[in-house]
């Protein structure tokens, strides 16, 4: 599994020119499922995707969590994350997981960002469609999450 956790100050998703998904102040998190993923580590990355420290505290430092600041959060399947580009110039797709199987996966995620951040609190696109996502990237602060083998 690979997330992309984007730190927003506003994020939305789009499907046939209709909103499905609108936050304020969060995280936009693209999410991108392997082959050989299993749903063990789902609930690992939604607990660290939750209380990851990357808000601004008192002090100016990256001391809070998007539970912290009483945020939300969307998440976004996006299976060209497993995308590998280290030959040619064309991304070979053949490490990601079957769609299928990767929607077991990803619903997975969700619900434990849910039950971890509470279930009005988290939004998603919709899994396999064509989803225009629009952002406004607070900072930018852009964390790189994902399952270690």
């Amino acid at each position: 599994m690979k997330l992309v956790v984007q730190r927003v100050n506003s994020a939305c998703v789009k499907i046939n020119n209709e909103k499905c998904a609108d936050i304020d102040k969060g995280l936009l998190v693209l999410f991108g499922a392997e082959k050989g993923d299993d749903r063990n580590f789902c609930q690992y990355l939604a607990n660290k995707t939750v209380n990851l420290r990357i808000f601004e505290d008192e002090n100016g430092k990256m001391g809070k969590s998007v539970k912290d600041i009483e945020g939300e959060i969307i998440i976004v399947s996006q299976f060209t994350l497993a995308g590998n580009c280290k030959k040619g110039l064309r991304p070979d797709f053949t490490g990601a997981m079957a769609p299928e199987d990767a929607k077991i996966i990803y619903e997975d995620f969700v619900e434990h960002c849910r039950s971890e951040l509470g279930n009005k609190k988290v939004q998603t696109g919709q899994f396999a469609a064509d989803m225009k996502v629009g952002l406004e990237n607070d900072g930018p602060v852009t964390i790189i999450l994902e399952k270690r083998s």
